[in-house]
């Protein structure tokens, strides 16, 4: 309009109604900011200490997770920190209480604190030991989940800090063992606030190397305060994740963090790691020369008893001359062939005999020899004739002599009274 301001339309009341032609100006942002969070309940948190620093009656700290690279600035007065019976130092682990303020002139977001207290080594180790529990419970330290060691790694890796005692003893024993085994080494922080994340990392990259086929974690000794990174329930999980098997070298013979329980195997020292990394060439060749002189000693014994076995057989009668079982076999057969033939022979004269025998009989007692004696065998249509009634008158009949047959026509049978007079 000309001359005249146009009228401004009003603000919206929520963020999801405003537009580029009707923005909130930065003032109505930030009064929102504040009394939203304003309406957010206090929390306690704990976290280690990364930084402190104090100006006039405000301390400034900034908090980092102990598992994760996350980290969140806290102001709290003075006089909360003058109530505590020593200040926290870096690395220190401490339990704050209060909420988050935001301070809109500079559109800043703080945790603003009212109260702080350290946790104490006596609290951590009973915390630690509840973790200790629950990886138990999910079986994350259960014998059978151990994996073996490789006989002789291709490639070793190692998880240590940087110029450390750790370093120099694993490398100093593992290579006075087998002077040829290779390390593929990962520097990292091994105490402190920002030692879990670097550890993980290290571990992700050794894992990730198809080439390595063991990981040694390894710290030298120190304070409970200085190990409990490797009490760490997410760098605990971490390692229990891993492909590769990892073997757990922190501290001295009494110390005993938790990721010595999920690892697969827990050496005392990072020495007996060295030790345990790789075989001792020495060693081997003993073994080598030993099974060697075993293998000898088995072969030469092989070879006199079969010496011996070809004695016996060359010194046999058989071999001396080999003709004479053939010989002897010979006159057998003859001998036992002349005796069948003679069985056979003699089988065949009796059967010959009582052939006679029976033919003889046959003679004597068969139809010709009734025939002979005059008798004669009458058959009418084939049929033998054993009654009058079958040779009725008319038929035709059929005489069998002992020379020959004779050819004749019944006339019926006779009559008995005619007979008789005859």
């Amino acid at each position: 309009m000309t001359g005249a301001t146009a009228a401004r339309p009003p603000l919206p009341e929520r963020a999801g109604d405003t537009s580029r032609e009707n923005p909130w100006p930065v003032r109505t942002l930030a009064q929102r900011m504040v009394v939203y969070l304003a309406k957010a309940p206090a929390a306690w948190i704990e976290g280690q200490v990364a930084q402190l620093s104090l100006r006039s009656n405000v301390a400034y700290l900034t908090l980092r997770d102990p598992a994760a690279d996350i980290s969140m600035s806290v102001t709290l007065l003075r006089t909360a920190l003058a109530a505590l019976p020593r200040p926290p130092a870096e690395g220190d682990r401490v339990v704050v209480h209060g909420k988050f303020d935001y301070y809109a002139a500079r559109g800043t977001l703080q945790f603003r604190v009212d109260e702080i207290h350290p946790v104490g080594l006596g609290e951590l180790l009973v915390r630690l030991e509840r973790v200790r529990r629950l990886l138990a419970a999910e079986g994350l330290t259960a014998p059978e989940r151990k994996r073996g060691l490789p006989f002789l790694p291709r490639v070793v890796g190692l998880v240590t800090g940087r110029a450390s005692a750790a370093e120099s003893d694993v490398l100093a024993n593992a290579r006075a063992r087998w002077p040829a085994v290779r390390f593929r080494i990962e520097y990292s922080v091994v105490q402190g606030a920002t030692a879990v994340p670097q550890l993980m990392a290290a571990l992700r990259v050794l894992d990730d190397d198809p080439e390595v086929d063991v990981i040694v974690l390894a710290r030298g000794g120190g304070s409970a305060e200085d190990l409990l990174p490797f009490s760490d329930e997410t760098l605990c999980r971490a390692v229990s994740a891993c492909r590769t098997p990892v073997i757990a070298a922190i501290g001295h013979e009494p110390d005993h963090p938790i990721v010595d329980d999920v690892a697969d195997v827990r050496c005392s020292t990072p020495t007996d790691a060295g030790k345990r990394v790789v075989p001792d060439a020495k060693a081997e060749l003993r073994r080598v020369d030993d099974f060697r002189g075993r293998a000898r000693r088995a072969l030469v014994g092989w070879v006199r008893t079969e010496q011996a076995r070809l004695g016996r057989l060359t010194a046999a009668a058989v071999l001396a001359d080999p003709h004479r079982p053939i010989e002897l076999r010979a006159d057998d057969i003859e001998r036992w062939r002349q005796r069948g033939r003679q069985t056979i022979t003699g089988a065949l004269d009796r059967i010959d005999r009582d052939l006679q025998h029976r033919r003889a009989q046959l003679s004597v007692l068969g139809p010709a020899a009734t025939l002979a004696r005059g008798y004669a065998v009458v058959q009418a249509g084939g049929t033998v004739l054993r009654s009058v009634d079958g040779a009725p008158a008319g038929i035709d009949l059929r005489i069998r002599l002992a020379d020959g047959a004779v050819l004749a026509t019944s006339d019926g049978p006779e009559d008995p009274a005619g007979m008789m007079q005859q």
